[in-house]
């Protein structure tokens, strides 16, 4: 097929009746790049022999390489199809636009899924026929239903039963099933999850129907396929093939072509499984679909033969080239027959066609629910809604920018040069200049010489030394030329028409409708693009329901934004990140000169991905935040090579840790023998300030509690701590499953706290006398009111309060402190509870300055002055206060049994059986464990669960793929903080562990290890022997 023109592409964009947008969601690996190539051959981009192979859509090198997709692309195609009018009878030849994403798989680059999605109407979810449901799989359908976008299920790679697994059709068409209901279990998940929900907050039962959401192949929602053979198929198709043969009615054969429904070849009916009477017949879909297709791979791949090959191609009515039925290449002969029998294109987009939304139908069910979402989602002008609702593009312009792409300043269609007289005749003036400029650099160079030399002569410049001044000069051209990105925003345009030179209001991601004036810039569009993959085609305008590229939005959106014409509109709400970023890697330039350029390079990363977070710390460091080791590859070589372009030095990942305490039989003894374990005694401003507090380690449910909810806690907080600042950090999302209300969190709590193991009466009522939770006031760690007469401020009381005392602040900023950075090795501590006993203030007379009598001029007797007020004693040594209670605190922490908590990733691989004891080999190193191991049924595939530390987690993928010599693959997420059962202060202390051990405990202390290294790291003192034995002396001889 000839390549489409772009005008007709502009003209599709017109008619949103005509247009699809749609994204390919799957795990990696599962084929979504190679489908992408099969639907671009179809319109002449790619050769159709390279389907498959190009990886067209991988634009970058590191995607080339590692056969992994990182970035979502996005590319519109042209489809046309001769639909038949069944009231009248006719046909009608029907032209349609299909904007297509193609999206990453891969875990760390989640984000990417997030953005396209949000974009889309319709998605194709690609699931590998051998691996079935994986763990990207059940996120990317997870995505699909939270988004309100109709899912296609493409179960890909089938060609893999026939080759690899060599089962049979029978036994393929269980397998198949089996995977068709392991995906509807996964859907029927979230179904049933959303209903509990409704059930509990809605009195009246309602009833609602869920067919819809799952995927049948009689409903045309299921398509069987292989990309990299160029093949696929709906049930559909095969009806139109059968409705004469079998001389049936179309609609009644597609309902019996799937499932256990068999054809009687000597009554011609269709029979149920309990029809059968003992006779051995095949499903339907086994005698008519797959019989067929294994015949085709028998006599091309498996057992090649000519003859039985050449009654195939007769039987199935397709051209072959004698040529090519004597091709040695059997692969291409496949591909050949398949492609004009069973063409993968025409199954996907045929299927696109009749099954995903256009943009007017797909609003009226997406919208409602994206405007309830957002904050303010019901202040929005009702025209706006409306216009919304109806993909009105005589509206108002409405439009969401789910991510800034960047594009290299050469790569825009206007800096690219065309043929031509004027482009010839630029050209050869760039050539002179260059070589004039060449020829001043070489006179200079001589004149330098010769002075140098003292006067004597040089030679002139060869030929040969101008050519290599005119290569470096053009080589620093280059290098100033391919640094400059321009940054493009990837957007839906939801209403209105956009057009180059219009002006519009920007809401960024934290706007909110009470606030008008807050978050809300105006800029002017200055370009507008249809994305083509690695091109850009110019538009003057785009229509509402279309993806679009729009240019002009550089330094006022960051990463995403909402764009309306007039206002009154709201801001659509930002980017679910399922994998939020967890490795921190500190960056500098090789040369500090260099500096500027990092610190611009580092601008443009953190508005080009979605999913990076830049953090510029206390002492000057600047710190990238990635989801992942790849995600972290792949920042760093944009930095290198495209934003930055200057050499980077990256520090050794930085994981995060948390620091607790816990409650054992065998602790050392309290440090103050005459106080309770974990009590200090705080005397600040020469004793008339005094404090008293006790340190406990929380009851495990409520940590976990508090966990799950910081960001109910943060929502209840924000009005009335105005200090409250959240920050997503260390891997922690503060986005809550449920908000709470004020009395439901103290009702929750309440249950939490009655589950405590220990010491039940100090927790009894504790509820109310909740001072603040820590770190940054969202925190699992709590600050308690123990005072007699309960003077300090309470967060979750019902009541107004009045301030009682004057040390409220001061107490509670030591307290986030402390919490904020622990004694082990200044990580942020986790299920802490610390009780304020008793605080005494007792300003005492100062003695003044002697005075003098005017009179007889002596010094008159001493005075006291009149004591400060407890005001200015309190504000007087606030610092002094801040500063010993948060040394008390951990003081009180460290007379517990302390523990670290390390950061974990949950870790999902599929492995043959043959290199299973490589791979828990390779766990077992990394000090990991095995949660879970289950056969795949029907594959020699085992898939793995395991848990990992992050910290050990650095090179796992590789490690993995090496023992295994590539047949294991594992995929990281990131499942939060587990304690590890270890004290780093631990020695040995009985007689049986020094007998075991001996005095210097030669088993290594991993607790002791990570925190060493931690403390190393940030500049703390770290105890170690660096001299053991100072009388031997090591040579290099032995």
């Amino acid at each position: 097929m000839a390549p489409i023109s772009a005008e007709k592409l502009r003209n599709l964009q017109a008619t949103p009746a005509c247009v699809r947008n749609i994204c390919i969601l799957a795990h990696v690996d599962h084929g979504k790049t190679s489908l992408s190539d099969c639907l671009l051959a179809s319109n002449g981009i790619i050769s159709q022999k390279m389907a498959g192979k190009v990886r067209y859509l991988d634009s970058r090198e590191d995607e080339q390489e590692r056969g992994i997709t990182m970035e979502s692309s996005a590319i519109s195609l042209y489809f046309k199809i001769l639909q038949h009018n069944s009231a009248d009878g006719t046909s009608d030849l029907r032209e349609y636009l299909i904007n297509l994403i193609d999206s990453p798989g891969h875990i760390d680059f989640s984000s990417e899924v997030s953005t396209a999605s949000r974009l889309c109407d319709g998605a194709l979810v690609l699931v590998d026929a051998v691996e079935g449901v994986c763990s990207q799989t059940v996120t990317v359908l997870r995505q699909a239903y939270l988004e309100h976008i109709k899912p296609v299920l493409v179960i890909n790679k089938v060609d893999r039963l026939v080759t690899e697994l060599q089962l049979t059709p029978l036994e393929a068409y269980t397998h198949m099933s089996k995977v068709l209901e392991k995906v509807n279990a996964v859907v029927g998940s979230f179904f049933a999850s959303e209903r509990m929900e409704q059930d509990v907050s809605d009195d009246l039962y309602t009833e609602m129907d869920d067919e819809h959401l799952y995927f049948a192949p009689e409903s045309n929602n299921v398509i069987f396929a292989s990309a990299i053979d160029g093949w696929g198929f709906t049930v559909q198709q095969f009806a139109v093939i059968y409705e004469k043969k079998l001389g049936m009615k179309r609609a009644a054969l597609e309902k019996v072509l799937w499932g256990d429904y068999y054809f009687d070849p000597k009554t011609k009916k269709v029979l149920t499984s309990k029809s059968l009477k003992g006779r051995n017949l095949k499903p339907i879909f086994v005698q008519f679909v797959l019989d067929n297709i294994w015949a085709v791979y028998d006599c091309t791949v498996m057992n090649r033969d000519l003859e039985k090959t050449d009654k195939v191609v007769k039987a199935l009515n397709v051209k072959i080239l004698p040529r090519d039925l004597r091709s040695k290449d059997t692969r291409s002969l496949l591909t050949t027959i398949f492609n004009q029998w069973l063409p993968l294109s025409s199954a996907v987009l045929v299927t696109v066609v009749n099954q995903i939304p256009a943009p007017v139908t797909a609003q009226r069910g997406r919208i409602p629910a994206i405007l309830d979402s957002a904050p303010g989602g019901d202040m929005i002008d009702p025209a706006i809604r409306e216009a919304m609702l109806a993909c009105d593009a005589s509206g108002p312009v409405s439009a969401f920018v789910s991510k800034m792409i960047a594009i290299p300043e050469n790569d825009l269609p206007k800096h690219k040069r065309g043929a031509g007289a004027a482009t010839d005749a630029e050209a050869i003036g760039d050539i002179r200049e260059r070589v004039r400029e060449a020829r001043e650099a070489a006179s200079k160079a001589r004149a330098e010489a010769l002075e140098k030399e003292g006067g004597d002569p040089v030679a002139p410049p060869t030929s040969a030394s101008l050519a290599d001044m005119l290569a470096q000069l053009d080589m620093t051209e280059k290098e100033k030329v391919q640094h400059k990105e321009v940054m493009i925003g990837f957007a839906r345009l939801y209403s209105g028409t956009l057009s180059v030179g219009q002006e519009i209001y920007v809401l960024g991601p934290k706007y909110n409708p009470l606030f008008p004036d807050r978050y809300v810039s105006k800029c002017a569009i200055t370009d507008l693009y249809l994305l083509m993959g690695r091109e850009l085609l110019p538009l003057d305008t785009v229509p509402s329901g279309n993806v679009v590229g729009i240019g002009g939005l550089d330094g006022v959106v960051l990463k995403s934004a909402t764009l309306f014409s007039t206002p009154g509109g709201v801001n659509l709400a930002g980017v679910n990140l399922s994998s939020a970023p967890i490795v921190r890697v500190a960056l500098e330039p090789e040369r500090p000169s260099e500096l500027p350029e990092l610190e611009r390079g580092l601008r443009l990363l953190n508005q080009a991905d979605p999913c990076v977070q830049i953090v510029l710390q206390e002492n000057g460091e600047h710190v990238i935040l990635t989801a992942g080791e790849l995600h972290l590859e792949r920042c760093l070589k944009d930095l290198r090579e495209r934003f930055a372009g200057v050499e980077i030095h990256a520090s050794e990942p930085i994981v995060p840790y948390r620091e607790s305490i816990v409650r054992i039989a065998e602790m050392n003894p309290p440090k103050n023998s005459e106080l309770p374990r974990g009590t200090s005694v705080v005397s600040v401003a020469g004793a008339q300030v005094a404090v008293r507090l006790s340190v406990r380690p929380l009851p495990a449910a409520v940590t976990d509690f508090l966990v799950s909810y910081a960001g109910a806690i943060q929502a209840l907080l924000r009005r009335g701590v105005a200090e409250v600042v959240v920050e997503e950090e260390d891997g922690e999302s503060f986005a809550a499953t449920k908000l709470l209300t004020l009395d439901e969190l103290r009702e929750r709590l309440t249950e939490e706290f009655a589950t405590a193991e220990y010491a039940k009466e100090v927790w009894a009522g504790v509820v109310d006398k909740i001072c603040v939770f820590g770190p940054k006031y969202v925190g699992p760690n709590v600050l308690i009111d123990a005072t007699p007469d309960s003077i300090l401020r309470h967060t979750l009381s019902k009541k107004e309060e009045p301030n009682r005392s004057q040390v409220n602040e001061s107490i509670f900023t030591a307290f986030q402190f402390a919490t904020g950075a622990g004694p082990l090795c200044a990580e942020p501590m986790q299920g802490v509870a610390v009780f304020i006993e008793n605080i005494e203030v007792h300003p005492t007379p100062v003695s003044a300055a002697p005075t003098v009598d005017s009179e007889n001029e002596q010094p008159a007797p001493d005075t006291l002055t009149s004591p400060p007020s407890t005001v200015q004693l309190v504000t007087r040594s606030s610092g002094q206060i801040i500063t010993a209670t948060r040394d008390a605190i951990r003081a009180g922490f460290l007379d517990w049994s302390p523990r670290l908590l390390l950061a974990m990733y949950s870790v999902e691989i599929q492995a043959p059986a043959d290199v299973l004891g490589r791979v828990y080999g390779v766990i077992a190193r990394r000090r990991g464990r095995v949660a879970s191991e289950e056969m795949k049924e029907g594959t020699p595939f085992f898939s793995i669960h395991a848990i990992i530390p992050v910290v050990e987690s650095f090179g796992f993928s590789e490690d993995i793929r090496k023992r295994s010599s590539g047949a294991a693959s594992p995929q990281l997420i990131f499942a939060g903080f587990e304690m590890l059962d270890e004290d780093p202060f631990w020695v040995p202390t009985t007689e049986e562990e020094l007998e075991e051990l001996g005095e210097t405990a030669d088993k290594e202390n991993i607790a002791k290890k990570y925190m060493d290294a931690v403390r190393r790291r940030k500049g703390l003192f770290v105890e170690e022997k660096l001299i053991k034995n100072a009388e031997k002396q090591r040579t290099l001889k032995k």
